[in-house]
């Protein structure tokens, strides 16, 4: 690799390193950021002579990253990341004539919970403004929040860095799941019918729901799992259809239930609260738009629960 000027780099060659590396594709890339294909392909080859390294290169219909490439993409989406966060904190934010994106870490229960009403309130009062939703990851969402690698990170995480700071969305624990119909549907559940029930085992990435997993087996209640899927969403509809139980976050599961097609069961035993909160980082305390969006969530969730 080549002695990089930095000084001389053009951010808009970076935002073009970052979109083909996004969508493996100069066309797509092309797309996503409002340019022709061939001009993407100038843009990179300015990068390659920039870095002297192909960067990206094409293996079957898709761009392939190089090890150079690899290397750098961390560090410059974080660098860029900056950046933007300084400009929006020196120029403000009006939320009826934005359209700054906000990059949000979740699970897959904290999107199904909070995104639908998140995003109705958005049409009404910031319809420039859009979002964009990414996995979170436990081990790594402190050092994202604090290069501003992401704007904001929902859901329960008890063990973020000093720095982060959490806002209460809402309360939520996990049931059990059963049709409505079920032999069960109006029993009280102690931890001998929970041993008879056959069970959905979903598989979540969701600290809350990986934690009352956790507490099942350390007070020694014993299940059958009949199933096991990787897919979350699914399980509510396999136990619909079937005799079988699933543990499942209470937030969630009232919304699968508005048409009463199940019944909500408390699990034996005095499970923990799931504290679902919205996180932001202090770096970025002096940012108007995190702020607002922060601010938007708390006042919308607190009014719903």
């Amino acid at each position: 690799m080549s002695k990089t000027n930095p000084a001389s780099l053009d951010l808009n060659l970076i935002r073009v390193f970052l979109a083909v590396w996004d969508a493996r594709s100069l066309t797509d890339a092309g797309e996503r950021l409002h340019l022709t294909q061939p001009a993407v392909s100038h843009a990179l080859k300015r990068l390659r002579d920039e870095f002297n390294d192909p960067l990206f290169v094409r293996v079957a219909n898709a761009m392939v990253p190089t090890e150079a490439a690899s290397r750098l993409e961390g560090p410059v989406r974080q660098a860029l990341a900056i950046i933007h966060r300084a400009v929006h904190e020196h120029g403000g934010f009006d939320p009826a004539s934005s359209d700054r994106s906000f990059r949000i870490a979740m699970s897959d229960v904290s999107a199904f919970v909070l995104l639908p009403a998140l995003l109705a309130k958005l049409e009404k009062c910031a319809p420039g403004v859009q979002l964009e939703s990414v996995r979170v990851d436990p081990s790594t969402v402190s050092a994202q929040l604090r290069t501003g690698e992401i704007d904001l990170a929902l859901g329960f995480l008890p063990d973020l860095e000093e720095g982060c700071l959490g806002h209460l969305l809402l309360k939520d624990s996990c049931v059990c799941l059963l049709r409505a119909g079920h032999p069960l549907a109006d029993a009280k559940l102690d931890a001998e019918d929970f041993a008879k029930l056959r069970f959905v085992y979903a598989g979540s990435g969701a600290p809350g729901h990986l934690m009352t997993e956790r507490w099942l087996d350390q007070i020694g209640i014993k299940r059958t799992i009949a199933l096991r899927v990787a897919h979350f969403t699914i399980a509510p509809e396999i136990v619909k259809q079937t005799d079988l139980a699933v543990v499942f976050p209470l937030s969630m599961a009232k919304r699968v239930n508005q048409s009463n097609d199940f019944c909500l069961l408390s699990i034996p035993g005095d499970t923990q609260d799931i504290d679902v909160k919205v996180h932001t980082h202090v770096n970025f305390s002096s940012d108007s738009g995190i702020n607002w969006l922060r601010d938007l969530m708390t006042g919308l969730f607190a009014t719903e629960n």
